[in-house]
């Protein structure tokens, strides 16, 4: 019982401190959610006023967004965390596996906030179909998870072979392929009457994966740091 009575707090305790950071700096507020939301109005004004061809392609214009948006917050992250931080949370003892889950908690918080708030803005601008709308709770944290892990794991690598963050897109664009494909795939499978739940499986196996891999080698990464 005592692993998870002292994992639990640890990963908890990450997750305040990244999002009392984010609280402070206010960044996604004033920053990076209406860079989102600009983005969005530009790729109207890029390729014209057709709505039926808006209204196909917003939905993966939204999820491209919402993929930026994890690869800029992972690369600030990862940016801004010094030696100095990283040394002081390993000589407190923190299980490294708690500090991955931590970080991946306040990511994904933060991700679902700038989904909620940025696919407002998607549906205003391409009159997205909301058909099958409930299944949108399911997708949302889904892709959320994913990417947070996903990120939260590409920093550490970067960090552990000193390569900086600008390896971070390097490696969440490609394996993020999955997670996206189920999110869109799933969606338009929606609209035509077919079933989602196999797409809904796909990013829940590439997220339980994700979670093992960020757990089984947070402390090998933390050693080579």
């Amino acid at each position: 019982m005592s692993g998870p009575v002292r994992f639990w707090p640890q990963a908890s305790a990450i997750a305040r401190r990244d999002l009392d950071r984010e609280r402070r700096s206010s960044e996604v507020v004033w920053i990076t959610i209406p860079f989102g939301a600009v983005a969005l109005l530009l790729i109207p004004l890029a390729i014209g006023t057709n709505e039926k061809l808006l209204r196909d392609i917003g939905p993966g214009m939204f999820w491209v967004v919402v993929l930026l948006f994890g690869v800029l917050t992972s690369v600030r992250r990862t940016s801004v965390e010094t030696p100095a931080q990283r040394d002081a949370v390993a000589l407190l003892g923190i299980d490294p596996a708690a500090e991955f889950t931590g970080k991946a908690m306040a990511l994904t918080v933060m991700l679902i906030g700038f989904e909620l708030l940025v696919g407002a803005a998607a549906v205003a601008l391409y009159d997205i179909d909301l058909t099958g709308w409930p299944w949108l709770l399911l997708v949302i944290p889904l892709v959320a998870v994913g990417l947070a892990e996903l990120g939260t794991l590409s920093g550490s690598i970067a960090t552990s072979v000193n390569a900086g963050p600008a390896l971070i897109p390097f490696l969440v664009a490609p394996l993020a392929i999955p997670l996206l494909l189920g999110a869109t795939q799933g969606i338009e499978a929606i609209h035509q009457g077919e079933g989602i739940v196999s797409w809904m499986l796909l990013m829940a196996i590439v997220v339980l994966a994700l979670a093992v891999a960020g757990v089984l080698t947070a402390r090998p990464l933390q050693e080579t740091r």
